[in-house]
């Protein structure tokens, strides 16, 4: 359980605590400064990370909790991202038939892709000085300044070729995953929902009838990331998370991994895959006969958007099923998705949170000692 992917994993992001929430709401209402906010973050992070530890886990995060939104608060610093609000609306179901409407930030690209400041720099040098075990940072994958417009939402004046668009971007991240390796980082996780997505029959047919070929996309995202790591140092790991729409407990899309599973997982030339598998919505494990060796499939069996523990025997009997398909040695456990992939948080206590990771690393321990 010593070396990342762990054998008890998680995703990222934590439940904000009412204090944290309450500091940000100050500092966008110009109560605060800057610097108070980062205080009062530190502080917040510190403890979130002694709670990872006392509960035994190993790759330790920040939380997430100096972000908004799991991907625009990354992306928005890149040179050429501008992004708007109440443009886009879409709807997230919970598992009971609710709605929850959801009008998410929209990302364009008006001016040349680039890399001009360490975005996640400062924050994985607190996160470092504060972790007793390996600090772990997550960042949007490529493919979400891509997928949600398209070609529409990337200027093409300045991009008359997406090829030109694809080299900037992944020079881009080149340029960050150098800066972070320098700084120590290595254990780097890049969170993607699109792929998913593109698991849902209707999603699929959708991007189709826009002119994309889904299977191409899916390609076309692990040449993205494959290029954005292809100068990380040897003894950097890389994983990748799949998710399926998490906002309030909420999600949007459904369908098994087959459609993107056999160019996913042997095109993609990463470590590791943090997957949804905590409900029918995520289909059966067949698709993971196609995982290749010396690769992790981490198995989100457990639930992040409700605050019931799940029996350990229960956990237990899914992994086995899994084991029918990919080797157990190649397996671990984690949650399907983050608690908080935005600042809202999902429906469920900050007790139920840190008592469901308990049992993730019960399991764990159980299962691979």
């Amino acid at each position: 359980m010593t070396t990342p992917p762990f054998k008890a994993d998680h995703v990222g992001s934590f439940l904000r605590p009412e204090r944290l929430q309450k500091a940000r709401a100050a500092f966008a209402d110009g109560k605060l400064p800057a610097e108070e906010l980062r205080a009062i973050e530190d502080d917040c992070i510190s403890q979130v990370v002694k709670r990872q530890e006392d509960v035994g886990l190993e790759g330790i995060t920040d939380g997430e909790f100096r972000r908004t939104y799991f991907h625009v608060d990354f992306l928005e610093k890149l040179d050429g991202v501008d992004v708007t609000y109440g443009e886009f609306k879409t709807h997230f179901r919970k598992d009971n038939g609710e709605e929850v409407g959801f009008a998410p930030p929209t990302m364009h690209v008006n001016d040349k892709i680039a890399h001009s400041q360490a975005i996640q720099g400062a924050d994985f040098d607190f996160l470092k000085s504060v972790v007793t075990r390996t600090p772990k940072v997550s960042i949007p994958a490529p493919s979400m300044l891509h997928f949600r417009g398209g070609r529409d939402a990337i200027s093409s004046s300045i991009y008359p070729d997406l090829e030109g668009f694809y080299d900037d971007l992944t020079a881009a991240y080149r340029e960050e995953i150098k800066d972070l390796a320098d700084r120590g980082c290595r254990y780097l996780q890049m969170d993607d929902t699109n792929l998913a997505y593109l698991c849902d029959p209707e999603i699929r047919e959708r991007t189709a009838k826009r002119g994309d070929d889904p299977d191409d996309l899916t390609r076309l995202y692990c040449r993205l990331v494959n290029d954005a790591i292809k100068d990380r140092p040897s003894d950097m790991v890389i994983s990748v998370h799949l998710c399926r729409g998490n906002f309030k407990s909420a999600w949007v899309a459904s369908g098994g991994y087959e459609p993107v599973a056999e160019i996913l997982f042997n095109e993609m030339a990463i470590d590791g895959f943090f997957l949804e598998y905590d409900d029918e919505r995520s289909g059966d494990f067949a698709p993971l006969r196609h995982m290749p060796k010396g690769k992790t499939v981490v198995l989100g069996l457990m639930s992040s958007k409700s605050g019931e523990v799940e029996p350990a025997d229960l956990v237990k009997k899914r992994i086995d099923e899994a084991a029918q398909f990919v080797d157990l040695d190649q397996c671990a456990l984690s949650h399907q998705c983050g608690f908080s992939s935005t600042a809202h948080g999902n429906d469920l206590t900050e007790d139920d949170q840190w008592r469901k990771l308990e049992r993730c690393v019960e399991v764990a321990r159980s299962v691979w000692g």
